[in-house]
């Protein structure tokens, strides 16, 4: 089934909500290893992206998509605004010229914003990083799709395989960001940027569910 620019918007809200009932749990966790600030930066601007919506939601997907990847990069401060605003920015362009999303564009989206964050934080798996939840998440989605699941059991897969990499992301030492300077004592504490992508992962899943 495809993803409309109706779905895409849900999508966003979804995700600013997740974002508003978790940012306090997602500055702890930073708290413990990081700058402390994560749920509060991605607070701020999941609300500024909301703002925006209005004057962009008759707009394309790739509008959409690229605003709020460009406001993400401009209210979000720390680590997180560049990762997740260029992450949004290059999915962008996958939609370019797109009414609707394929289960298999969204695969591309998925993947152009991992190789985004792979290149801007100079990162890949097993570095305590969001790239810990968003890689298994998107493996598993993609096997759902090649196994003719729908576009909402793949998310449900992929959500799955998210939370276990963020579970992941506790037993093994940090090497970027303000956490590598932890060295063995970040172990036993989960990535916050993992646990936020997840949330994303998981708005996607319930908007799909609610088609």
């Amino acid at each position: 089934m495809a993803a409309t620019k109706e779905d895409v918007l849900k999508f966003i809200e979804e995700f600013d909500k997740r974002i508003e009932e978790h940012h306090q749990e997602l500055t702890d966790l930073d708290q413990a290893i990081g700058d402390g600030d994560h749920g509060i930066n991605m607070n701020r601007g999941m609300k500024a992206v909301m703002e925006k919506i209005p004057s962009v939601q008759d707009k394309t997907i790739t509008d959409i998509v690229k605003t709020v990847g460009m406001t993400l990069m401009s209210k979000v401060g720390g680590a997180s605004g560049p990762l997740y605003g260029m992450a949004f920015v290059k999915a962008s362009a996958k939609a370019k010229g797109k009414e609707e999303l394929s289960p298999e564009d969204i695969s591309e989206m998925i993947g152009a914003a991992i190789a985004s964050i792979e290149k801007a934080g100079k990162s890949t798996t097993g570095e305590k990083t969001m790239l810990d939840a968003i890689c298994p998440a998107k493996e598993a989605y993609d096997k759902a799709i090649a196994d003719g699941k729908s576009v909402a059991d793949a998310f449900a897969d992929a959500e799955d395989a998210a939370w276990k990499g963020v579970e992941y992301t506790k037993g093994i030492i940090a090497t970027k960001g303000r956490a590598r300077y932890l060295g063995e004592r970040s172990i036993g504490h989960q990535d916050p940027g993992a646990t936020s992508i997840s949330y994303l992962i998981q708005s996607a899943r319930v908007v799909a569910e609610a088609k």
